[in-house]
Order: C-alpha cells, then sequence, then structure tokens
C-alpha cells in the first residue's frame, strides 16, 4: 500500500501567464508558495476476492473492470500515461473543497503519479512528475489549465518560476529568513466563499480574452519581480499587499467571469476594514479568497467577511511525497512480479 500527501497552492502573483497560449509567445513567470493543507491519495494492487477489477473511491465509489469505464478523468488518464491496468484500489482525499482555486486537481494529479510510480518501485524527479502531470491534463484530459500548479504541487515552498516559450521552467526556491517568512505568514487570511466552479470553464473565457488583454498580462508579469524584490529586500507587507490588490484589478479585466459580485462586495468590506490587498485563487468565479493584513485587523476582516469560512494556513515546504509505503507480503510481491514476467 502507498499513501502519498500532496500540497494545495497559493498563487500570489503571474496567473495567467503560465497558459501555453500566452507563455509559447511571451514565457512567464510566477510567485506561488504551497500551504499546510493537502490531497491524500492511497493506492494498492486490489485483492483477488473482490468481484470487481478496480475500486476508485472519491467524490463517489466506481467499480471497473476495464480502463474505458473509469469515469474520473485524472486517474483514468494517469493510468493510462503510465501503461497500467485498473486492478488496483485508489481512494482520494481532501483537506479542502475541490474546484476552489487552490490548484486541487493538479495536486491529485502529481499526488496520483507519485504514488502509482511508488507503486511500481520507482522514483521520479519533482521535475519529471510536474511535466508528467502537465502533460496527462493538458495532452490526455484536454483541460485549459496552466502549468504552474503541477510545478508547485511537485516541488513545494515558496517559489518564483520561470517558465520559457518551450514549455520548460525552473524552479527557484524564495529563501526568507524564519523571521521574515513568519511576517508573510501572519499577514496571510484565506477565506472560502462557498462557490465552486470547474476552473478549466473559467479559465478558457480568460484564454480567448489573451489577445485582446496583452497590456494586463503583460503588467502581470512585471508584478512577479516587483513583488520578488519586495519580499527579498526587506519591503513592507504594505507594498507586497498593494501590489496583489493591482494584480487583482488586471485578474478581473482578463474575464467576466473571474470575479462576482458577492466576491467583488465581500473584497470590498475586507479593504474597509484594513485590508492592504488580496485576490481569488486559481481561476475565478468562486472558491478561496486570500487576503493580506495587518495582524491586528484580523478580526475586523474576519467578522466582515462572517458569511464566509476562514481557514488558518501556514506556508509548506515539502511539496509532494510519500508518507507510506508498504509493498505488502512476499508472496504478493513474488505473484505480482510473475505476472508481469508472464505479461
Amino acid at each position: 500500500m502507498i499513501i502519498c500527501r500532496t500540497p494545495f497552492r497559493i498563487s500570489f502573483f503571474g496567473g495567467g501567464t503560465d497558459y501555453p497560449t500566452w507563455f509559447q509567445e511571451h514565457g512567464g513567470a510566477v510567485l506561488s508558495t504551497t500551504i499546510n493543507r493537502h490531497c491524500y491519495v492511497m493506492c494498492r494492487y486490489l485483492p483477488p476476492f473482490f468481484e470487481v477489477k478496480g475500486r476508485i473511491s472519491w467524490s463517489r465509489v466506481e467499480n471497473v473492470s476495464a480502463l474505458h469505464e473509469i469515469e474520473n478523468p485524472v486517474v483514468r488518464e494517469c493510468l493510462r500515461f503510465l501503461g497500467m491496468e485498473p486492478a488496483l484500489d485508489i481512494h482520494y482525499h481532501g483537506d479542502l473543497p475541490a474546484r476552489a482555486g487552490l490548484g486541487s486537481s493538479s495536486a491529485f494529479a502529481v499526488g496520483l503519479l507519485n504514488a502509482l510510480h511508488a507503486l511500481r518501485g520507482e522514483v521520479v524527479s519533482r521535475a519529471d512528475l510536474a511535466q508528467e502531470a502537465i502533460y496527462v491534463e493538458q495532452q490526455l484530459i484536454k483541460d485549459t489549465v496552466g502549468v504552474q500548479d503541477q510545478i508547485a504541487a511537485a516541488f513545494g515552498g515558496l517559489n518564483h518560476v520561470q517558465i520559457n516559450p518551450n514549455g520548460t521552467f525552473s524552479v527557484e526556491p524564495i529563501n526568507l529568513a524564519p523571521e521574515r517568512l513568519f511576517e508573510l505568514e501572519s499577514h496571510m487570511l484565506l477565506f472560502f466563499s462557498g462557490q465552486t466552479r470547474f476552473a478549466s470553464d473559467v479559465a478558457a473565457a480568460k484564454v480567448r480574452s489573451m489577445g485582446e488583454r496583452q497590456r494586463e498580462l503583460h503588467r502581470i508579469r512585471e508584478l512577479v519581480d516587483e513583488a520578488l524584490a519586495l519580499l527579498t529586500r526587506g519591503g513592507g507587507m504594505a507594498e507586497f499587499g498593494q501590489l496583489l490588490h493591482e494584480s487583482w484589478l488586471m485578474k478581473r479585466a482578463l474575464s467576466t467571469k473571474v470575479s462576482t459580485d458577492a466576491i467583488d462586495s465581500a473584497y470590498a468590506s475586507a479593504r474597509a476594514s484594513g485590508a492592504y490587498g488580496g485576490k481569488i485563487l486559481g481561476a475565478g468565479g468562486g472558491g478561496f479568497m486570500l487576503i493580506l493584513a495587518p495582524p491586528h485587523r484580523h478580526a475586523a476582516i474576519t467578522q466582515a467577511l462572517s458569511s464566509m469560512l476562514a481557514v488558518p494556513i501556514e506556508l509548506e515546504f515539502q511539496g509532494s511525497h510519500i508518507i507510506f509505503n508498504d509493498p505488502g507480503t512476499r508472496s504478493q510481491t513474488l505473484q505480482r512480479l510473475r505476472a508481469a514476467a508472464i505479461a
């Protein structure tokens, strides 16, 4: 049995520039962090005593006998990519709701690929894990997704990611002193709006408008460098929050689907209560809202946003990793090896 833990992420700056439609011409960059909220993927070879060949448990349970019967696209296409039969018992659990702007779908893809490789006794690099998840989501599932979520989930930590026009990328950890990291953490608030959505639907509208919104996207890319300089050179959190606010305004301009009246009202209330800035995470349209504010204003902001659920968070630095690996009994292992040799 394998259990893999993979973190969700918060994207501060650069969202939108990580879509192929943009970076293949202009390149892209993202400043993001993973947080101490995760998804867990458990997988094992299904014992032969069940009537079905495979069992997949996510928001519902699928009992299947063949690959094409699997309805969950991430599970189906990850197995197809690795050339594996669905003779498995796969379970997904998440600390936070899916389709809420924290990169949960990509975290699931990364975590499942990591677990399946481990089940086969394979170790893959973080870069390869991210690239595999990108391929599965973009080429096999054909979702309208960028590349930042898979990279964040695979690597973990607070990072500056640069994306080249050919799709290669570099991940540069942002090494801050513990006091500076705590300062950033202590200014962050995360709220759940209660609304979920399919990110690819919102993203598709954004992608269609990219040709008309080049000014906003170039500015979104510039904000990555400005925010990075602020963090590493000791700039104030008020300035960092102002950049978040500017980034949010630019993001809203990309599509009418990015925000809603309820989100705009909540964000205005947070700003009126002392927030420096913030944004809806992910593609937009609902999900989680990040607010940056001085700690002494947190109570007032939480009260102003009482219709939303406040979620305490900390930064995370491990990325996707195997937390339990039990290969099973010796006889089970030998049976699998013999079956593979015969095949």
